[in-house]
C-alpha cells in the first residue's frame, strides 16, 4: 500500500514508517490553519478538512492522510495551544501546563477507495510539576518547535507527562480509529 502523508511532521512520518513500508512525506502548502471560535475538538477538525481539501488529485498513492493535533488549555475548552511561534511561546505554554491535566485532539482524514474518513480523538495528559531546570532543558532541547502544545511525548516530555486516558498515538498526532482504519486498508492493497 503506498501512502501519501501530506504533512511536515516528523513524528508523523516516523509512526507511519514504523507501520508501512511504502510513506511518501510531502507536506501541503497554502493550508489556512488558524483556528476557528468554539471548542477545540471542532477546531481540530476543521482544520483537519481545510488540510484535506488542499489536497490535489490524482495522486499516485493509495492512501492520503492529513492530520491536526492541538492541546486544549486546562482553563478554558475554547483555547488551543498549537505549534508555539518562538522560545518564549513555547516557556509560556509549558510553564501553563506545569502540574497539570489537559486534553489533547487529534483529527485525523484518510482518502482512499475515492472517499475521506476522518475521526477525532482526545487524550488527557498531565505533567508533574517539573522543576525550572527541567523546563530550562525542555526548551533549550527545541523539542517544543512544531509541536502542539510546545511538547513532544516521545521526547523528553515523556519522563515528565503520563498519559491517564487516551492513545499515545492521539497525543503524537493521529486517532486510533485512523490507524485501525490503515491497518484494514493495508489488507486491500
Amino acid at each position: 500500500m503506498q501512502i501519501l502523508l501530506a504533512s511536515a511532521s516528523t513524528r508523523r512520518g516516523l509512526i507511519l514508517q514504523e507501520r508501512y513500508s511504502q510513506v511518501v512525506q510531502r507536506p501541503l502548502s497554502n493550508v489556512d490553519e488558524s483556528v476557528p471560535r468554539g471548542p477545540v475538538s471542532e477546531q481540530v477538525n476543521e482544520v483537519s478538512l481545510r488540510k484535506s481539501k488542499a489536497v490535489s488529485f490524482p495522486i499516485d498513492a493509495d492512501v492520503v492522510v492529513v492530520a491536526d493535533t492541538l492541546v486544549e488549555d486546562p482553563d478554558d475548552e475554547n483555547t488551543a495551544l498549537g505549534q508555539p511561534r518562538d522560545l518564549s511561546h513555547a516557556t509560556s505554554m509549558l510553564i501553563r501546563l506545569r502540574g497539570r491535566r489537559h486534553r489533547v485532539w487529534s483529527a485525523t482524514s484518510v482518502h482512499a477507495l475515492d472517499k475521506w474518513k476522518t475521526s477525532v480523538e482526545c487524550a488527557i495528559v498531565e505533567f508533574s510539576d517539573f522543576s525550572d531546570d527541567d523546563l530550562i532543558e525542555l526548551i533549550e532541547s527545541n523539542s517544543w518547535q512544531g509541536k502542539a502544545g510546545g511538547y513532544d511525548l516521545a521526547g523528553l516530555m515523556g519522563k515528565h507527562a503520563t498519559l491517564v486516558e487516551g492513545s499515545e498515538s492521539t497525543v503524537l498526532g493521529f486517532t486510533e480509529e485512523s490507524l485501525d482504519y490503515l491497518d484494514e486498508l493495508s489488507q486491500l492493497f
